[in-house]
């Protein structure tokens, strides 16, 4: 872990202390600076979450990535300044009827920060949402305009899960997976259940590569913004912010490749986004 490396990629000039401020900020840092993306699965690449992999494409390459690349570099770069921190597996529950089960698609994070467990998450295609404490009803704001809340919904071990992660807030700030709501509508549920590598690696192969999903059938960009949220699917862009939406459709694989690389802080050739199907 070349830990003045990663600051680098995202703009921070000093190492943060192991306090919940600090992992607060490194975190949004990190959110703001690192779009969310699923574009080598549309190129046909495979998804690898080893240390050297996730930390070669986002920090060296300039890209982003979900989930399962987004968590695993944050949670090295949690280890290396020295806080506790393991994966736990989560069911994603946007546009879901309540007794619908899904798979668990999802990774986030339980850190130990000043003796207290936290919930932490870099990898969540949504707002920009500050570590929550593992406390039933523990709420927060975002930049975005969207309420945050984590309840505790279930016995430990339970199939639907024991943690619930709620937002209320406008649907233009999100990436097109919720549906309108003003009150609080679920994001995903989690168990604090042990994750070991082939259960993440297993997950990850799932989600990357099960036809007509989310991520093998669209191509996704979004990253939180100072004041907002922006989010690209397929050709519509989507950029969210103080003074209202705005839409636009992209026009080409170069048009494409500048908007990666200025609004999502995503660096991907033009010749790479002219072999993506969205343009074949």
């Amino acid at each position: 872990m070349d830990l003045d490396r990663y600051l680098a990629r995202i703009g921070l000039a000093a190492r943060p202390v192991a306090e919940p401020e600090a992992v607060a900020a490194l975190q949004s840092a990190h959110r703001l600076g690192i779009g969310f993306e699923n574009l080598d699965i549309m190129l046909g690449r495979p998804i690898r979450i080893d240390a050297r992999s996730v930390f070669d494409k986002i920090v060296v390459d300039g890209r982003g990535g979900y989930c399962f690349e987004q968590n695993r570099l944050f949670g090295d770069v949690l280890t290396a300044l020295g806080v506790a921190n393991r994966p736990l597996l989560a069911r994603v529950r946007l546009g879901l009827a309540e007794d619908v089960i899904p798979p668990r698609t999802h990774v986030c994070l339980l850190a130990t920060i000043a003796g207290e467990e936290w919930l932490v998450d870099a990898g969540f295609g949504g707002s920009d949402l500050a570590p929550l404490p593992l406390v039933d009803g523990a709420e927060a704001h975002t930049a975005d305009g969207a309420r945050h809340r984590l309840r505790r919904t279930g016995m430990r071990g339970s199939l639907e899960g024991e943690w619930l992660l709620e937002r209320a807030g406008p649907v233009s700030a999100t990436d097109g997976r919720a549906t309108a709501h003003g009150d609080w509508q679920a994001q995903y549920t989690f168990d604090l259940a042990q994750a070991v590598s082939g259960d993440l690696e297993q997950a990850n192969h799932w989600t990357s590569t099960r036809p007509d999903t989310r991520f093998t059938s669209l191509h996704v960009a979004s990253i939180p913004l100072a004041g907002g949220f922006a989010s690209m699917v397929e050709r519509g862009l989507t950029v969210h912010g103080p003074n209202g939406t705005e839409r636009r459709m992209i026009a080409d694989a170069a048009d494409y490749a500048r908007t990666l690389r200025e609004v999502f802080r995503i660096a991907v050739s033009e010749q790479e986004t002219a072999r993506l199907p969205l343009f074949l």
